[in-house]
C-alpha cells in the first residue's frame, strides 16, 4: 500500500512537469496582416473578461501617407471618430469547443461590424467576420514570431 501511495504522489508531481498536452491559448498579442499589401497592419491583444473574449488594438503600423494616429471616421455610435489605437474591435466571443464564436468584430477601415468567430490553426489565429453565409477569414500571426 505504501508503494502505491508513493507511486501516486510521484505521478501527481511529475504529470504537470512532463507536460500533458495543453490546449494552445488564443489570448495574447497577435499581428494583423493587410489583405492587399501583405504587410503588418496592427497588433491586437486578445483577453478574457467575464468568461468572454475581447480584443483591442494596441499598436498600429500606418502605411505610406496614412495618419499616424487614425480615428474610426466611418464607425457609428460610441466608436464614431474614436482613436483606433486602444479601440476594442472584438466583442463578447464565447468558447465552443476549439472555436470562439457568437460575438462581433469591427473593421475600423469601413466602420462595419460583422459576426465573428476565431480559432487556432497551425499556431496562427484564423479570424472570420461574416454576414449570413458571406465571410472573409484573415490569418493573424503571434507577435513573438516577428
Amino acid at each position: 500500500m505504501r508503494r502505491l501511495t508513493l507511486l501516486f504522489l510521484v505521478t501527481a508531481i511529475l504529470l504537470p512537469v512532463t507536460g500533458v498536452a495543453k490546449e494552445p491559448e488564443v489570448f495574447g498579442k497577435w499581428k494583423t496582416i493587410d489583405d492587399v499589401t501583405g504587410e503588418a497592419r496592427s497588433v491586437v491583444e486578445l483577453y478574457a473578461l467575464n468568461g468572454k473574449l475581447f480584443a483591442k488594438v494596441v499598436r498600429f503600423f500606418p502605411g505610406p501617407g496614412e495618419n499616424l494616429d487614425p480615428r474610426c471616421e466611418k464607425c457609428e455610435g460610441d466608436n464614431k471618430n474614436q482613436k483606433i489605437l486602444g479601440m476594442v474591435i472584438i466583442n463578447g466571443l464565447v468558447k465552443k469547443g476549439t472555436v470562439w464564436a457568437d460575438g462581433t468584430i469591427l473593421d475600423p477601415d469601413s466602420g462595419t461590424v460583422y459576426a465573428c468567430k476565431l480559432w487556432l490553426e497551425n499556431g496562427k489565429l484564423s479570424v472570420r467576420g461574416y454576414v449570413s453565409f458571406f465571410y472573409r477569414t484573415q490569418t493573424w500571426l503571434p507577435l513573438e514570431k516577428e
